[in-house]
């Protein structure tokens, strides 16, 4: 996956006349890991759900590399909250899937993603059925069927929220281990402040509806960050907090 820069401009989004998103301008500059939190119902979905074009903004400009965004022009990969994994097909086929959608051939999309099994944990797990994997497992594998797609920039929707604290905990550690060996362009949305702030370059904290950027929060800290115990990413969790409980702040 090649780095892109992705950029919203003054974005703003109404569902039947009601203010959803209103004025959002933020940055993912190539390379970065970037993460959107928020009050529930913010619109953190619907950001993504623009990037990945099933809605249309009302006003604003998303752009690429510079370039503004065209209908059907979108060169996302998009991972959801759920693994949406196909019970049916062996995770070797969901893992092609994306690539056979798109037109390749199966022998070629398993030679793609075949040397992949191995780095996301998954080697000899091909041929099994998603209901024999555990979550952690499921989740790898539906990140590996988002990247291997090849796309500029990551868009990911709450992937671990549904995972026990400790599994999470070790996906999110797994995660940054991935994004610094590949340096994908990563724009994150999480309720998990902690993640937040172990995972990002920076922050977009979003207020209540109508959803502005109350706050961008910078993460200097070195990769790879602790999973507890580190006082600076305490500070960075209690900055997130501030904003989200203190809009002004």
């Amino acid at each position: 996956m090649t780095g892109a820069g992705l950029e919203l401009r003054r974005v703003r989004k109404s569902f039947d006349d009601r203010p959803v998103l209103d004025d959002i301008s933020l940055v993912v500059r190539p390379g970065e890991f970037v993460s959107i939190v928020g009050p529930s119902g913010a619109g953190k979905s619907t950001i993504l759900n623009l990037l990945t074009g099933r809605l249309t903004p009302d006003g604003g400009e998303m752009l690429h590399d510079g370039v503004p965004l065209a209908s059907g022009s979108y060169r996302f990969a998009f991972m959801p909250q759920r693994d949406a994994l196909l019970p049916w097909l062996r995770i070797i086929d969901n893992t092609t899937l994306g690539l056979e959608v798109a037109g390749m051939k199966r022998k070629a999309a398993r030679a793609r993603v075949a040397p992949l099994f191995a780095e996301f944990g998954l080697d000899g797990f091909e041929r099994h059925f998603p209901a024999q994997l555990s979550g952690g497992m499921r989740q790898r594998a539906a990140l590996l069927r988002t990247v291997v797609q090849g796309k500029a920039v990551l868009l990911v929707d709450e992937p671990f929220g549904a995972l026990d604290a400790l599994t999470r905990t070790q996906m999110q550690q797994w995660l940054a281990a991935m994004w610094m060996r590949h340096r994908w362009t990563v724009l994150l949305i999480t309720h998990d402040v902690r993640e937040a702030a172990l995972l990002s370059d920076r922050v977009y904290v979003l207020s209540a509806r109508p959803a502005r950027i109350a706050r961008t929060i910078p993460v200097w800290l070195p990769h790879p960050r602790p999973a507890a115990g580190s006082p600076e990413v305490a500070t960075v969790e209690a900055e997130i907090l501030n904003t989200l409980f203190n809009p002004e702040f």
